[in-house]
């Protein structure tokens, strides 16, 4: 049994031996390799295609994530497909170069990589391609839908427009036809303003190389894999993200793969002997006015969300705990800034923010919960989209815990279609309106019988 001490915890594996390389005594970690033996024998099952994806923490250190993906990975979870974990000690060519070779000395199963995904804004490229000379390296699809989702935020679009580009981008990803792929393209050039549209790479959309490599899924099977995707984005930035002592991020990286076993983790986490005492705190025995709020909301998050949207919103409420933040009032809309930017929040049900983690997740962000603490207030059933609900059938532990279906593949592609559809209708010209929905009109009288039965 190997055991490693790391930021005060113990990571303890049973297998084997367990690949752990650190270098530096303070929080701080100069650099860190680690892989466990059951991540070393899922690569060597499943070496042909290598995701990379990267986590910045507020000191620039950069965490690598290198992830199996492909048509034979069949994993679920969050971190179920992780097979190594590092930090260069700088992200540069000489760094980029000595944590790979670390990471082939311990997986000769390396030589049968045949594609690297990466995300548009990895720069060292020839590096990469030096120390594995066989393999084809591709922008992956989820990181160019991020840079995308990213763009369309950044541009300050009108809602109407940005909503129909999220839309169309979503269906997109799902269905990553050379027709829809095509069609996005054409959406772009006509929504975005010229001078902008270089900032959006739309080419990579035209580039079929790129999307080979994921159009083999189902619409179920991309968005599943999406949302895997983005979970697993949200918790390597909330728990190694937001600290700037390396060795506390990937401790708290580690905890939640012991403690969440759909994620396959070989390892577990004790924490040890000397720490097991926790000095009292009066705060705990004379909890604030503060304390009790938080509490519960706690309790409102796991009574009315699903397992993993409670775990989202904690993770988001945990932010809210440890920080500062302002918040002012306005006629309609609440301003929080929890130091960072600043943000709006519509407090009518179901309740909304601007910020990403709102707009991607449609799930209560900080703000929002910033908002009910501030006001002494719980989460609420209304204040939650349906889809989100506890005991929803189309919440996400059933879309990620549950098998292919030619029905939900034909619910999800309709309510996609449904949603953009809508979109256009609310904001087009009178005129505009009239024209189609007669057009719609006349295509349900065909397939669902007249007017006098059915309405629209």
């Amino acid at each position: 049994m190997a055991l490693t001490m790391l930021n005060g915890l113990l990571i303890e594996d049973s297998s084997p031996s367990t690949v752990l390389h650190e270098v530096g005594k303070n929080p701080q970690l100069d650099a860190f390799n680690y892989q466990s033996c059951f991540m070393q024998d899922l690569f060597a099952h499943f070496p042909e295609v290598l995701f990379i994806h990267r986590t910045y923490n507020p000191r620039g250190k950069v965490l690598y994530t290198f992830l199996v993906d492909g048509p034979r990975v069949q994993l679920e979870g969050p971190l179920a497909r992780a097979v190594y974990f590092a930090i260069p000690t700088n992200e540069d060519a000489r760094g980029l170069a000595q944590m790979l070779q670390v990471f082939k000395k311990f997986n000769p199963a390396w030589e049968r990589v045949c594609t690297i995904l990466v995300d548009p804004h990895f720069l060292l490229l020839p590096t990469l391609t030096m120390e594995f000379p066989a393999a084809e390296v591709l922008l992956s699809a989820f990181h160019i839908c991020k840079f995308l989702q990213g763009k369309f935020y950044q541009l300050s679009l009108e809602q109407p427009v940005q909503s129909v580009l999220l839309s169309s981008l979503q269906s997109t990803m799902c269905s990553a036809t050379a027709g829809n792929l095509r069609k996005l393209y054409t959406l772009l050039s006509n929504c975005i303003p010229s001078s902008r549209l270089p900032e959006l790479h739309s080419h990579w959309l035209l580039n079929d190389r790129i999307w080979l490599a994921h159009r083999w899924r189902s619409r179920a099977q991309s968005n599943r894999y999406f949302q895997s995707l983005e979970v697993t984005a949200h918790i390597l930035s909330q728990f190694f993200g937001t600290t700037p002592f390396e060795k506390q991020g990937m401790a708290s990286v580690f905890r939640y793969m012991q403690q969440n076993p759909s994620d396959k983790a070989s390892f577990s986490l004790a924490v040890t002997p000397e720490n097991t005492h926790t000095p009292p705190d009066a705060s705990l025995e004379n909890p604030s006015t503060e304390q009790l709020v938080e509490a519960r909301i706690q309790h409102s998050l796991n009574a009315i969300c699903t397992g993993p949207a409670a775990q989202l919103c904690l993770g988001e409420l945990a932010v809210v705990q440890k920080s500062m933040h302002l918040i002012g009032s306005g006629s309609e809309k609440v301003n929080i800034q929890i130091l960072e930017d600043t943000h709006n929040v519509q407090p009518q049900s179901p309740a909304s923010c601007s910020c990403y983690f709102n707009q991607a997740f449609h799930l209560p962000c900080r703000h929002i919960l910033a908002m009910l603490s501030a006001r002494h207030q719980v989460l609420q059933p209304d204040m939650l989209q349906a889809q989100w609900a506890s005991g929803c059938a189309t919440s996400l532990d059933s879309i990620l815990g549950s098998k292919w279906s030619a029905a939900l593949d034909k619910h999800l592609a309709v309510t996609l279609l449904t949603e953009e559809v809508g979109q256009l209708l609310q904001h087009c010209s009178k005129e505009e309106f009239e024209r189609r929905y007669s057009t719609l009109r006349e295509l349900a009288d065909s397939w669902i019988g007249p007017y006098e039965q059915v309405q629209l």
